[in-house]
């Protein structure tokens, strides 16, 4: 019995790795869904329909940007709840998972633009297609994991004080008693 709990346990970070990732496809259909030169569904504006406005290109990306902090947020607070797994390679995993899970988000917003977008004319500029002209944005799942991880223990910890989470207590007479 206690093997088999075991094997379950170990098994578990691999599975948030698999889950984290596959949430790429539903990060990239709203990406698309939602943002400026896809279906537009924030602000509805008939000049951001359009790629070949410049404006709608940041505002893509910043789509897909706040959805991907979003998306490390939510990550992050699954991984501090207490679950019996092993929580270094469960954050490990989870940051590996959001950084594959990116990836597939900017790959399936870039498909959903090309099947079921307009036709676009890239040749003055290959952004007037659905694309992601910031790279960077490609580093915020993982990013926000990390930091709402470090955060989210951070609370934790200072709610349940010295002693509960394995920080030695003093015991004795305070100096100077």
């Amino acid at each position: 019995m206690r093997q088999h709990i075991s094997r379950r346990s170990s098994l578990l970070p691999w599975k948030w790795f698999a889950a984290v990732a596959a949430g790429g496809v539903p990060v990239g259909l709203l990406w698309w869904l939602l943002a400026p030169g896809g279906m537009n569904l924030i602000t509805r504006n008939p000049a951001l329909a359009d790629g070949t406005n410049p404006e709608v290109w940041l505002l893509r990306d910043l789509t897909l940007a706040g959805l991907c902090v979003f998306a490390g947020c939510l990550v992050a607070v699954f991984l501090t709840e207490k679950g019996g797994r092993d929580p270094q390679a469960a954050f490990l995993l989870g940051l590996v998972g959001g950084l594959g899970g990116v990836l597939i988000a900017w790959l399936t917003g870039v498909l959903a633009g090309q099947l079921w977008g307009g036709p676009a004319d890239t040749s003055v500029n290959a952004s007037v297609a659905f694309s992601l002209r910031s790279l960077p944005v490609l580093i915020l799942w993982p990013a926000a994991t990390a930091t709402s991880v470090f955060v989210l223990s951070l609370i934790n910890l200072l709610k349940s004080g010295p002693g509960s989470a394995g920080m030695p207590v003093a015991e004795g007479k305070a100096p100077g008693a």
